[in-house]
């Protein structure tokens, strides 16, 4: 078994892990960055749809010491930004070691050190593919879409029709000729749904598309609402800021209740920062489902072959399942000990602003559910911290 010791480890080469080590850099603290995948930013390289841009303004995602080009656009596609963090990674000459699946964390009162038992996929599953690293620092950068999510349906099994996570949907080329149904209430639903909607009637079908809200509670703002709320944050409290923007929203939108979409009580950012719901940033799917080309149904029931039936009773038929329902942490599977940093599901259990620090030199980047803006600032103060103790 192989054994190395630094000190810090970082599990995650996403966008929250190559944040902590271009930081760790800066301080010219040693560290070892372990990713699961083959490459960094997986989910960004291989999991994402070919049309994805970043939802919010690019000065909002900028990862530390390094500032977009002036030449990008506001709201980056997805090849621009993966252009973005590979120059990124050349510029920090940060080299993560691939294919690591991290089996164990746990802390050693004895040598004051966290020992991690890392599974080097690339040499199979025999005893010579394990891996032991030790480091005073231990930081869980593993991002917030760990894991794909599909969740529980009575009869999920009989469908005889494709059933897919949104991770595995590129484009609508594939269904043309289907009768797809998206379930999901995120902006990776709603998106879907208006991609598929453009596609469909470029082809001059007559199909019906479903747009499923698996929570029926959701906020809905424009970019520009988005843009204006993330700057008025830096000056004055969220609870005013979701004032302002649900008031715009209902100018914008109007009342859609009776499309099946109700407001929450909690505004958007109070809402994202006590369950991690993002608020649909709407690039024209609202706009469909009131003209009734996009479909809004309530969650699903159960599902008897080809036929899906939904809470009101009624049932559809459908070709294709997207879930766009989310993702799990896998934290819990391997990080030992911790009864104070993260919870169950992986998430910080201390509030904003404190979340990112825990005991026995215990961090985490990126777990905030504030997008790469928190991920971003997260390593910043963690890495500070760490320098402040070495």
């Amino acid at each position: 078994m192989e054994i190395q010791e630094q000190a810090v480890i970082v599990v995650g080469a996403g966008p929250s892990g190559l944040s902590t080590a271009a930081r760790l850099s800066q301080h010219s603290i040693p560290y070892i960055l372990l990713e699961r995948e083959d490459c960094f930013a997986s989910l960004w390289k291989k999991k994402a749809y070919d049309r994805l841009h970043l939802h919010l303004a690019k000065q909002f995602c900028e990862l530390p010491h390094k500032p977009f080009p002036s030449t990008c656009p506001t709201y980056l596609p997805r090849k621009e930004f993966i252009q973005y963090l590979d120059d990124y990674v050349t510029h920090f000459k940060i080299s993560p070691l691939y294919q690591r699946s991290v089996e164990s964390a746990i802390y050693d009162e004895a040598t004051k050190k966290w020992k991690v038992e890392v599974r080097n996929v690339s040499l199979g599953s025999g005893d010579g593919s394990f891996e032991e690293y030790y480091g005073r620092y231990l930081v869980v950068a593993t991002g917030e879409t760990t894991e794909a999510f599909v969740p529980e349906v009575q009869g999920l099994s009989s469908f005889r029709g494709e059933v897919i996570h949104s991770t595995q949907y590129k484009n609508g080329e594939k269904y043309s000729d289907k009768h797809v149904l998206v379930v999901g209430s995120g902006n990776s639903g709603s998106y879907f749904s208006l991609i598929l909607w453009k596609m469909l009637k470029t082809l001059t079908r007559d199909v019906c598309l479903v747009f499923n809200f698996w929570n029926m509670q959701i906020h809905i703002l424009s970019r520009g609402m988005a843009y204006m709320g993330l700057t008025l944050l830096k000056h004055i409290p969220y609870y005013w800021v979701d004032s302002l923007l649900v008031v715009l929203s209902k100018l914008r939108y109007g009342d859609l209740t009776k499309y099946g979409i109700r407001r929450p009580q909690d505004g958007p950012f109070s809402l994202k920062v006590k369950y991690g719901k993002y608020p649909i940033i709407d690039a024209g799917t609202c706009k469909k489902i009131k003209s009734g080309k996009i479909q809004v149904l309530p969650s699903i029931t159960s599902i008897r072959g080809n036929d899906l039936v939904f809470e009101n009773g009624k049932s559809h038929p459908f070709d294709t399942l997207v879930f766009a329902t989310g993702f799990k942490r896998s934290t819990n599977k391997w990080l030992q000990g911790d009864d104070y940093l993260l919870n169950d599901d992986g998430l910080p259990k201390p509030s904003f602003p404190d979340h990112w620090k825990g005991k026995n030199g215990l961090y985490c980047a990126g777990l905030a559910r504030r997008g790469l803006y928190g991920a971003a600032m997260d390593a910043q103060k963690l890495a500070d911290d760490i320098k402040n103790l070495l």
